[in-house]
């Protein structure tokens, strides 16, 4: 990797490995395309994209059913914008941390460019592990979780999704409640249910998408995806 571009992970992101193995793996596919192009060397591109809009870190306090008071961290990483708004999934995992979410929103800037629809990139979530919580308390736990997000993101600004611990259940909760502290309805989550005027296809898109990648790809190289392992 570029020494210039070492440096700058080191002074400004120390202690990251998640998201260092991120930007030293999208530069080796692009390296050779940025030198040749001194245009984007002068506008100091790859130094802009290392830099994330912004990290918001915030305190989610939710009452478990022993009725006892619980403190989790919650994030959102807004990272570029130029696009359009910013577009990443919510992951509720305990081992969640910056590093991990600053990897996932710099890919995400990347995957959404390629589809050429106009949205940036972004990632989030918390350190909350829904595994062993009861509904009700996974739904207290959504319920604090949004109050505080809620703050940052709108529909023309940042549009979370659903990730890992977080599905239509999850994002239903989180939705209902924007709903009830708002009294309107927007687009403010994708994943939702088709209840709350979700996609009819999403489940299906998501699920078999990937096959469907794949036996195209088959199919350009003369081969069926029948008996194959």
């Amino acid at each position: 990797m570029d020494k210039q571009i070492k440096a700058l992970l080191k002074e400004y992101h120390p202690n990251q490995p998640e998201f260092h193995q991120a930007v030293e793996e999208i530069y080796k596919d692009i390296a050779d395309f940025y030198h040749d192009h001194q245009t984007y060397r002068d506008f100091k591109i790859l130094e802009q994209l290392l830099e994330p809009d912004r990290v918001i870190r915030f305190r989610v306090c939710w009452e478990n059913d022993k009725h006892e008071i619980c403190v989790n961290r919650g994030w959102r990483v807004q990272y570029h914008n130029i696009l359009g708004p910013y577009k990443g999934g919510l992951r509720f995992t305990p081992n969640l941390n910056e590093s991990v979410l600053k990897f996932l929103g710099f890919e995400q800037c990347f995957k959404n460019a390629l589809t050429n629809f106009p949205i940036g990139g972004g990632k989030g979530g918390a350190d909350f592990n829904p595994k062993g919580k009861s509904n009700h308390e996974i739904r207290r736990f959504c319920w604090a979780f949004i109050e505080e997000l809620r703050k940052y993101i709108d529909r023309d600004v940042d549009i979370p999704a659903g990730d890992i611990g977080v599905g239509a259940r999850e994002i239903g909760y989180m939705f209902g409640h924007i709903l009830e502290l708002d009294n309107k309805y927007t687009g403010v989550l994708t994943g939702k249910g088709i209840q709350f005027g979700g996609s009819c296809g999403r489940e299906h898109a998501t699920g078999y998408g990937c096959i469907y990648f794949l036996k195209e790809m088959l199919k350009a190289h003369d081969h069926e995806f029948k008996h194959k392992k």
